[in-house]
């Protein structure tokens, strides 16, 4: 299916709901340290509900060993500054989509390593500064699979 990367995410909750919609989805998960918590924390499971073992996760300890991992997969990385719309874009089977921390998005070292047509944001009011981080990633992977027909591996 799609592999979704939260580079250095902060907020467990929002993670644990990206574990749960991962688990809904058939898409896999991959976190990239240095994580904002512990894989333990109640906030994470609580949210997660019991769904960590329908989840597959994986940590990766830097976003070199990640990159290396995902190297056959098509990187989209999602931005505020992201030059096309998530839904304009043709998803395919292994697609990744990379997502940045809560507080600052993906750095610029990572967004500029991906094709400028393969930046994608969803789109928002002017003015405002960024939606919350599981419902970009929800809307995202659910288009992406939407186009796929909602198809199951």
């Amino acid at each position: 299916m799609f592999d979704v990367i939260l580079y250095q995410p902060e907020i467990p909750p929002k993670t644990g709901n990206i574990i749960r919609l991962c688990a809904n989805t058939g898409a896999r998960l991959h976190l990239v340290k240095p994580l904002g918590f512990s894989l333990e924390d109640k906030q994470l499971l609580r949210a997660g509900l019991d769904y960590h073992e329908f989840a597959t996760i994986t940590v990766h300890d830097s976003w070199a060993d990640c990159a290396a991992r995902m190297k056959e997969h098509r990187l989209f990385a999602v931005s505020t500054k992201g030059n096309q719309r998530y839904d304009l874009a043709d998803y395919a089977v292994g697609d990744a989509f990379v997502f940045g921390p809560e507080s600052r998005g993906l750095p610029a070292e990572i967004l500029g390593s991906v094709a400028e047509s393969q930046r994608i944001r969803v789109p928002m009011v002017p003015g405002n500064r960024s939606l919350n981080l599981s419902n970009a990633v929800a809307v995202v992977v659910y288009e992406a699979w939407r186009q796929l027909g909602f198809a199951v591996e």
